[in-house]
């Protein structure tokens, strides 16, 4: 088979969410504009919100969808990636204090109550450890014959990424907080801990989930060597979003020291007057 029977998922249980999310969002953002300017609700925001919005659409709507659930373990790769690690990001980066402000207080409740957990170590584990528990071979295949099942992997791995993105952008300051070097071995850490599993699938030679071995071949591409693309699409994007997160955390680091010693120049300064 090289034609696969694929189309845009329009079910409201998928749309509508994604459509209350646009509304609340597009509210809060109009309000942090009327509080705060642009200090509230700019540019940013509004562009990591309409990204995020796409992404997800892409995601749970699109044709990847389908390609994933009927056909492809590497299309069932891509739409993991952009739920658990994509979208989380730029949901996270499309938010400011201001913008959560109705909840911020809440959000800091949260985190006393939860103690250690709201460390940012937690996050990490989380997100790791859900990855792979779900790439476990009986529970990923059971997760696309179960539709239930495969909501809640969603729906796992969607909030294990924002477990993972919140410690490094945190819209609202938390009492954890990372240093410039500490970012960098989190995210390391993270990037080269799920690259490992990717590797794997690149490397292996026998199908790991069985449920790509019973569903139509297309494009000429057989279970195995599908197996290896969706490793080396996870490997590249988890490098490729390393490299671009490291910049950006080297760039805030420098831009933090800056001001830090602009700063105690004029405390020296003060003194001495």
């Amino acid at each position: 088979m090289n034609s696969p029977d694929v189309g845009w998922r329009l079910d409201p249980t998928v749309l509508l969410p994604l459509a209350l999310y646009a509304v609340v969002y597009l509210w809060r953002f109009r309000n942090a504009r009327r509080e705060a300017g642009g200090r509230g609700a700019g540019p940013l925001q509004a562009l990591a919100f309409a990204a995020a919005l796409i992404v997800l659409l892409a995601a749970v709507a699109s044709p990847i969808d389908a390609l994933g659930e009927r056909y492809l373990f590497s299309a069932h790769m891509v739409q993991h990636i952009l739920l658990g690690d994509i979208a989380p990001l730029l949901v996270l980066l499309a938010l400011s204090r201001v913008i959560l402000r109705p909840a911020t207080r809440r959000f800091m409740r949260i985190e006393r109550a939860l103690g250690r957990l709201a460390h940012p170590a937690a996050g990490l584990a989380l997100w790791l450890g859900l990855i792979y528990l779900w790439h476990i071979p009986a529970l990923y295949d059971a997760a696309l014959r179960v539709p239930a099942l495969h909501a809640l992997e969603h729906a796992s791995f969607f909030t294990a990424g924002l477990a993972l993105w919140w410690p490094l952008i945190q819209p609202v300051p938390m009492r954890h907080r990372l240093s410039g070097l500490g970012s960098l071995a989190y995210i390391g850490m993270a990037k080269a801990g799920l690259a490992a599993l990717g590797l794997y699938l690149v490397w292996s030679t026998a199908v790991a989930y069985s449920f790509y071995e019973s569903v139509p071949r297309i494009w000429g591409l057989s279970a195995i060597e599908d197996q290896n693309v969706g490793g080396a699409i996870m490997m590249v994007e988890q490098s490729l979003v390393l490299v671009v997160t490291f910049f950006v955390l080297f760039v805030r680091m420098l831009v933090e020291s800056e001001r830090e010693e602009r700063r105690r120049e004029r405390l020296e300064d003060a003194a001495a007057a």
